[in-house]
């Protein structure tokens, strides 16, 4: 089983180093950032499966680190930890995508009890798909690029990363809209408009290099939504 990566972004020292001293103890492994432009830059650029963020920090705050996370790797699991009692605060932070909240001091005991219980509640999101054969190429989801088989490279998104990943691991069952606002985007899909995420299937069929009125892997599923029908095996 692969070692599950935790972020911790606390400008706090003596808080963080506890947090990320009973992380190790519990067997994750840890990287941390004192300050919230690190923090951000490694929550978007590393391979972590959780991120601990306080919400009071030096450059960025965390509501706005929360807010790009979000945008960017909407699969992340984030836990919010801030001296910040009040309800709007709470309020806030949950309606911004944030998994739990967490509120200073809280025992090192809740607070292991509480990340154990968010990755509980995430058991599909699909993080150790490597890598996956398609017909032109090799699709890298931890570089997040698709090698063609003639030589060239096209980048992918954290997003497409995410929709391309919740498919694979969901391969021969059709995936509803709503289903890919909830698990991937991670969002109530009541009343959003889903036409982003038709927009998000055109781009990795163009960038897969489908036939866009025959495609192959990503399928259309009239009425249901999409559907990855590959064969390959993922790796």
């Amino acid at each position: 089983m692969n070692q599950q990566r935790i972020l911790v972004i606390e400008d706090d020292t003596s808080i963080r180093q506890g947090v990320v001293d009973a992380l190790r103890m519990s067997g994750y492994a840890v990287s941390q950032a004192e300050d919230g432009d690190l923090g951000l830059d490694l929550a978007i650029t590393s391979d972590c499966d959780l991120v601990l963020l306080d919400l009071i920090l030096p450059g960025l705050d965390g509501l706005e680190i929360l807010r790009e996370i979000r945008a960017t790797r909407p699969t992340l699991p984030v836990v919010i930890l801030t001296a910040r009692g009040e309800e709007s605060d709470r309020v806030t932070g949950l309606r911004l995508g944030a998994d739990d909240y967490v509120v200073k001091p809280f025992s090192l005991k809740e607070l292991l009890a509480r990340v154990e219980a968010v990755f509980r509640r995430s058991p599909e999101r699909p993080s150790d798909v490597r890598q996956i054969r398609i017909p032109d190429g090799l699709v890298h989801f931890q570089r997040r690029e698709i090698q063609y088989d003639d030589g060239l490279r096209c980048e992918l998104s954290q997003l497409e990363v995410e929709l391309l990943r919740y498919l694979i691991c969901n391969a021969g069952r059709a995936i509803s809209r709503k289903e890919i606002l909830s698990r991937v985007w991670r969002l109530d899909p009541t009343g959003i408009d889903t036409r982003t995420i038709d927009m998000t299937i055109a781009r990795l069929r163009e960038k897969m290099r489908e036939d866009t009125s025959h495609p192959r892997l990503l399928l259309t599923i009239r009425g249901k939504g999409y559907m990855f029908a590959a064969q390959e095996e993922a790796e």
